[in-house]
This record gives C-alpha cells, sequence and structure tokens, in this order.
C-alpha cells in the first residue's frame, strides 16, 4: 500500500481525549471554587474538597491516556493502566468488527491485546480509518496478510 504513513505514527481518539482533558480541568476548577466559597467549611473540608476533585480529574487524565504508537520496530500499545512493547512480527492481525469498543490485536502467542487507543466511541469513522492504517502497517512490516 503506497499511502502508508511515514514512522512514528500516533493512534489515539482525539475527539475523546479532548472531552475527558476538558472534564478533568472543569471539575478541578469548579470542585475546587466552591470548596473556596463556601462560607461555612474550614480548612480540613475545603482540602477534602480539593483533594476530592484531584482525585476525579485524575480519573479522567486516567481514562484519556490510552494510544498506539507505530514506529520503524515495531507499535507500542499504552492502554489506561499498561503499556506494552510488539514488534511487528508479534502482531498476527488487527481487528475492529462492528460492535467492538476497540481494536484487538492477534498475536503470534495466541493471545489477544485490546487497544484502546483506537476506539470508535464518539470518532466512529477515524477509529475505522486508523484500523485500517494499522492493518496495513502491520502486513507491510511482516510481510503481508496472514491469518
Amino acid at each position: 500500500m503506497s499511502d502508508l504513513p511515514t514512522l512514528p505514527v500516533t493512534f489515539r481518539p482525539g475527539r475523546t481525549r479532548a472531552v475527558l482533558l476538558s472534564a478533568a480541568g472543569a471539575v478541578f476548577v469548579v470542585v475546587s471554587t466552591i470548596a473556596l466559597l463556601l462560607d461555612r467549611l474550614g480548612p480540613g473540608e475545603r482540602l477534602s474538597f480539593v483533594f476530592t476533585a484531584a482525585m476525579l480529574s485524575a480519573v479522567a487524565l486516567l481514562l484519556a491516556r490510552p494510544k498506539v504508537v507505530a514506529d520503524e520496530t515495531g507499535v507500542t500499545v499504552v492502554n489506561f493502566a499498561s503499556t506494552r512493547r510488539l514488534e511487528w512480527a508479534q502482531i498476527v492481525q488487527v481487528h475492529l468488527r462492528v460492535g467492538d469498543p476497540w481494536v484487538f490485536l492477534d498475536l503470534s502467542d495466541g493471545t489477544s491485546l485490546a487497544a484502546i487507543g483506537i476506539q470508535p466511541g464518539i470518532a466512529k469513522a477515524q477509529a475505522i480509518a486508523d484500523a485500517r492504517t494499522l492493518r496495513a502497517l502491520v502486513e507491510a512490516r511482516s510481510g503481508g496478510p496472514r491469518d
């Protein structure tokens, strides 16, 4: 395929990420502001509000973390709480079936790995295009389509 992107290339759910990052900032600012404006709260209570806001924002930031990075030597899959580096030869197939929440990579050891960085949530067309691009990269880097 001649339309392969120049490596390295990063796939991530852009719209979902933008929503999550915006929500993280908004939650922190709003809850912290409320904590500072409420006269009836003591210093400990204010601090607990700010801490709660920070924890809620941290969860949103964690949810915004997933990405898939393809480079000359392989693919790095960054999910919510884990990162896994794969050589091109380790990836047998790239799947994004109807109803799948994200891309799945079939691996040469017989296992499957979720690649949450490509998800059809609120940007279905982009996720399909990214999955096709990653599939084409896998086929080009590993010597053609495999079953």
